[in-house]
């Protein structure tokens, strides 16, 4: 028996054979061409282009409706790839000057671009490779008439065990006979995690040498919650977890007898729990887990997959059918959040060593009054059709947050000029996602009508953690003392100035904090619609005293390992 520690990527147990997948390899024959057979080999790289863009837009459409459009805009970044004038020119350039083969010429164009971005020391463009990779071996398969055996192709229950998971990889696993992946690398929001997440099966990435250690019929135990993988079990261990799997699948079922009920502690104490969302679509899959709201409205979408930009129309439509679909409930909308790891070809950002310290969210906005203002008046007019609420993101100080509202008095006026009807008392929120925001959260709470913490970049800033790079995930720790008493800090300067707030980044969702963010007096919850039912049950069935309890001796402890020890401690108290 051998046990390894990962990295926990997504919830649950699962018990069964691996099912080692390796990477694809092409073997390309260098053939030369006859200089009247170049039309036709350009004729072949243009048909598995847009073969390969038909596949992915359709494998987006597939995830999309099985998954979610988070999911599905994982491939955004590929249709960018089959889009690169850069990398199709070369082709075809070298094709006629060297009169190779087509599928020998992209290949080594392929590698070429592999090389120089793996070699990038910005971790983003770094993660690009793999995009790359991933579309490079689509076309391949198109130029050569290759079909690819993916994992849906797997026949019976398997737990896959792979060096790394591409997104079309990962896409593919929707299917009963995947209970769970393990992989060398990756981190807690790599996309991998994410699909893991949607699917609801376990994973753990970040396990160094997995693959070494494993072979194609080994049983496996992954425990995704603790991050844990076992390699052959003893019959001890076995029975032991097969125990903890019967168990949690009796909790889930207690988790959907709550779903529709209000998350109130047992002495009384109400706080929301609102869905995240990303397209319009989404709103039936909020409604069935109970969310109260949507505390996440991300709005970037808009921009996906097309040269253009949206019309205000575009904008308006899409937010009063949320508005109205959700009403009475609340629908918050942040405005738009580009850069960082979310780039969009029409608004040619340029390329910077830091992108996520760069040009993005607020500050391209203030920068672009109107992009900006086009979107706010879009939110403006839709608010006359629901319970609708802005917010802002990345808000590092208060001249930020008083330009912003500067451009949205302007944004009223213009449509008051136009005879057009709006609420002119909409709620105007901040998002708490940058340690000089949080330190001056009482200054923003006096023009704020409320606050939503995004712990995503509140903890990467805080502890100087790059998300993306799995060389330092194990750094990522939202369970930090650090970041706990930011929360807190920022919870006490909003209750002073009597607004409320939420929290909308991935640690809300996190069942393990629960019980200490209620503690410290969070007022409403933002997550995934999936996790909605398991954080009411946590929530109604506990005090808000013995929670504040928890908190308090959590805020104690030194570190992240031991504030996550003692939470779930607490938390298996009260999950039976």
């Amino acid at each position: 028996m051998i046990e390894l520690k990962g990295i926990a990527a997504a919830g649950g147990i699962s018990i069964g054979p691996a099912h080692k997948v390796g990477s694809e390899e092409f073997v390309i024959l260098r053939e030369v061409v006859a200089w009247e057979d170049i039309p036709a080999q350009i004729q072949l790289f243009e048909e598995a282009l847009i073969k390969t863009r038909r596949e992915i837009i359709e494998l987006q459409k597939r995830i999309s409706l099985d998954m979610g459009q988070e999911e599905a805009q994982i491939f955004d970044a590929h249709l960018l790839v089959l889009e690169d004038r850069m990398l199709i020119e070369e082709v075809i350039s070298r094709l006629k000057k060297e009169q190779l083969n087509v599928a020998y010429i992209f290949s080594e164009v392929l590698k070429k671009y592999i090389s120089v971005f793996s070699k990038i020391e910005d971790e983003y463009l770094k993660e690009r490779a793999a995009d790359i990779n991933d579309v490079g071996k689509r076309i391949l398969r198109n130029l050569l008439g290759r079909e690819k055996k993916g994992l849906g192709d797997v026949k019976e229950k398997v737990i896959i065990v792979a060096h790394d998971l591409s997104p079309s990889d990962t896409a593919a696993m929707h299917t009963k006979n995947v209970a769970a992946f393990v992989t060398n690398i990756g981190g807690k929001t790599s996309h991998t995690a994410i699909m893991a997440k949607s699917l609801e099966i376990p994973a753990v990435v970040g396990l160094e040498g997995i693959t070494v250690k494993v072979n194609s019929g080994d049983i496996l135990i992954v425990d995704g919650s603790m991050g844990i993988v076992i390699i052959n079990p003893d019959e001890e261990t076995l029975k032991d977890y097969q125990g903890r799997l019967e168990k949690l699948k009796g909790i889930a079922e207690k988790f959907l007898l709550v779903k529709d009920l209000a998350a109130v502690t047992t002495d009384g104490r109400e706080v929301m729990i609102n869905a995240n969302i990303e397209f319009p679509d989404e709103v039936p899959s909020v409604k069935l887990h109970g969310s109260e709201g949507i505390g996440l409205y991300r709005t970037e979408f808009f921009y996906m997959n097309r040269s253009d930009s949206p019309s205000e129309d575009e904008h308006y439509h899409a937010y009063k059918y949320v508005a109205e679909e959700m009403s009475p409930h609340p629908v918050i909308i942040r405005t738009l959040d580009i850069g960082g790891d979310k780039f969009l070809s029409q608004f040619r950002i340029p390329h910077e060593m830091q992108p996520f310290l760069g040009w993005r969210a607020i500050r391209f906005c203030l920068a672009r009054p109107d992009i900006f203002k086009l979107q706010l008046r879009a939110i403006l007019r839709a608010s006359v059709h629901g319970n609708l609420k802005l917010m802002y993101p990345m808000i590092s100080g208060i001249e930020e947050l008083q330009q912003a509202n500067r451009l949205l008095s302007e944004a009223k006026e213009e449509l008051t000029h136009k005879g057009l009807k709006f609420n002119d008392k909409i709620q105007v929120g901040v998002m708490i996602e940058v340690p000089s925001a949080a330190m001056t959260a009482d200054i923003l709470a006096k023009e704020a009508d409320f606050f939503s913490i995004g712990t995503n970049d509140l903890i990467q800033y805080s502890l100087a953690v790059d998300r993306a790079n799995e060389k330092v995930a194990y750094l990522y720790e939202p369970a930090h003392p650090a970041v706990l008493r930011l929360v807190k800090s920022i919870i006490d300067a909003a209750h002073q100035a009597k607004i409320k707030v939420a929290m909308c980044g991935e640690m809300a969702g996190d069942p393990s904090l629960a019980l200490i963010l209620l503690g410290l007096g969070l007022d409403e919850f933002s997550m995934p619609p999936q996790v909605i039912p398991e954080l009411k049950y946590i929530i109604r069935a506990v005090g808000f005293k013995a929670a504040q309890k928890i908190a308090n001796e959590a805020m104690k402890l030194s570190t992240g390992g031991q504030v996550e020890e003692f939470a779930q401690g607490k938390l298996a108290e009260i999950v039976k």
